[in-house]
């Protein structure tokens, strides 16, 4: 997680750094700050950094992993990386539900804003507990 961390620090620090940039530049410029290109900027960099604040916490409670240490062997790094489920139609429905309530906000249709985001709601904890529950929950011994 080491590496990550850095990554994601390194892109937080480069788009901070472009926000300044631009914002001087567009006021030298225009006369005036555009504030658009100002708040993406802004928000990537922050989104950047919640990611690399994130790995760095993660990076902190677990033991190194292989690609993490100087004098680590790739076939370390072999075998079960994780449980990745086989077939699911959730994600589907989530992206579904997700195209609904952006539908609604496009054609500012706020009830069908409120109806997409419950749906949003729905299929993330059908996704969330599909193991949980129903024919692909575990038999307890």
């Amino acid at each position: 997680m080491k590496t990550e961390y850095k990554i994601f620090a390194g892109v937080a620090l480069f788009l901070f750094g472009a926000a300044v940039v631009y914002a001087f530049y567009t006021r030298a410029e225009v006369g005036q700050l555009e504030w658009i290109g100002f708040i993406a900027l802004s928000l990537s960099a922050l989104l950047c950094a919640m990611c690399g604040g994130f790995f760095w916490f993660v990076a902190r409670r677990i033991d190194l992993r292989p690609e993490d240490r100087e004098d680590g062997e790739i076939a370390e790094g072999a075998g079960e990386v994780g449980f990745f489920s086989p077939g699911s139609y959730w994600p589907f429905g989530l992206a579904l539900a997700a195209s609904t309530a952006a539908m609604g906000l496009v054609f500012w249709q706020w009830w069908l804003v409120a109806f997409g985001l419950v749906l949003v709601i729905f299929a993330a904890c059908g996704l969330l507990f599909e193991y949980y529950s129903g024919t692909r929950h575990p038999a307890e011994h």
